[in-house]
């Protein structure tokens, strides 16, 4: 037996559309990760872009347990004294609630440059509409995956 390891050539990446609707979200974010990754596929190769495209719509009806809500994201601006703050709930009820996702699944993958890579391949929209039709994605049911995926 000699160990695989998948060449560009051999990897195959499909389309997937996730709603979000009522999905928790950390649970939400971790499947996704592993779709992106490729984790699911047998041909899995950790130094290798395997993953899927996922598409993520309905990014701002996620939902969030406890008081993940009143929870803040920090960033700094690179200025002295630029450190900034929002809740979560502010950053879901303003102009951009898909970066609820984003960070979310960004922060479930390892920090380098592979991680950086496959985060290319993540689409996240608030809405329902997207605009990859023509790649016909394959809808992937995360509700009925397990029943505490989601929060009524």
């Amino acid at each position: 037996m000699k160990t695989y390891s998948a060449t560009p050539a051999d990897i195959e990446k499909k389309w997937i559309v996730i709603d979000a609707e009522g999905v928790v979200l950390g649970r939400l974010a971790s499947i996704v990760a592993m779709r992106l990754r490729g984790k699911h596929k047998p041909s899995f190769t950790p130094h290798m872009d395997c993953g899927d495209n996922v598409i993520v719509v309905n990014a701002d009806k996620v939902q969030l347990t406890g008081n993940k809500r009143q929870e803040h994201f920090y960033w700094h601006t690179g200025h002295p004294g630029g450190i900034k703050s929002r809740t979560k709930e502010q950053i879901l009820e303003g102009k951009h609630p898909e970066r609820v996702v984003t960070q979310a699944v960004k922060r479930m993958l390892p920090g380098n440059r592979l991680s950086r890579k496959v985060m290319t391949n993540l689409r996240v929209y608030a809405g329902a509409e997207h605009p990859h039709e023509a790649q016909a994605p394959e809808v992937l049911d995360v509700k009925s995956m397990n029943k505490k995926n989601t929060r009524v």
